[in-house]
């Protein structure tokens, strides 16, 4: 119950202190009015693999514009409860199950079902601190900007530096507090349901893995398009040859 009050007290802040600033390019300059592109530009993707959630990526080459304290919690609220993330806590209590993680939980049903409230819980509430209310009171910009040119390498380093910058809503690109602050303030609140694993080592092992996940999601944001790309284009090759032409 504290939590939810908590959660609630969170995003009332965070709409009370959303600015509504003008668009702003890339190069922060103002864009004309009749020129506005709209406030959030859609992923080419929704899916992942057809699965997993991309409801925060945009691509880098589209002029940038700021998004509200509302959109930045929706995003945060579809990737907590869209369903993948319930098969992804079963799984995660399934191999915490067999490793006797956080022995407290007990054994059998009744220590499955505590583990599988304890990895949904990490999801959801790390997805709405880093995406959600953290980015919305601190007027930081929590989407993944995808790059789409350039080397596989390059690509890959600037997938992976997300982690660490970020834009805020004016467009200046600075420290990415959204990303270590809203994983550390959901790693502390993880406390209240993990009795075994309270130390500061447990703790920061937490937010490293919470930090690590989000980069490796980044690594996918980038490259799925151009992974889907080539399944679209074998299939099509495939089909050709199956017609008999050239």
């Amino acid at each position: 119950m504290r939590l939810a009050l908590s959660l609630c007290f969170l995003a009332a802040a965070a709409m009370a202190q959303d600015p509504d600033p003008p668009p702003i390019l890339e190069n922060h300059s103002v864009q004309p009015a009749q020129d506005q592109a709209p406030p959030v530009q859609a992923p080419e993707d929704k899916r992942i693999f057809g699965v997993l959630p991309n409801n925060r990526t945009t691509e880098n080459a589209i002029p940038f514009h700021s998004i509200t304290a509302k959109q930045k919690i929706t995003i945060a609220f579809k990737d907590s409860f869209d369903w993948p993330v319930y098969p992804t806590a079963g799984l995660f209590a399934t191999l915490y199950q067999l490793e006797d993680s956080n022995p407290s939980f007990g054994e059998g049903m009744k220590g499955y079902l505590k583990r599988f409230a304890a990895g949904y819980g990490d999801q959801m509430i790390g997805n709405m601190m880093t995406e959600g209310f953290v980015p919305a009171l601190f007027h930081q910009d929590p989407r993944y900007f995808r790059l789409g040119e350039g080397s596989k390498k390059y690509r890959a380093y600037y997938a992976l530096k997300q982690i660490v910058v970020a834009r805020m809503d004016s467009g200046r690109v600075t420290f990415n507090f959204s990303e270590w602050g809203g994983n550390s303030i959901a790693t502390a609140i993880s406390n209240a349901y993990y009795p075994d694993n309270r130390d500061w080592k447990d703790n920061l092992s937490k937010m490293l893995q919470q930090c690590a996940t989000d980069a490796f999601s980044n690594i996918l944001k980038e490259f799925w398009p151009d992974v889907k790309r080539k399944f679209h284009k074998q299939h099509d090759q495939e089909a050709l040859v199956s017609t008999g032409k050239p």
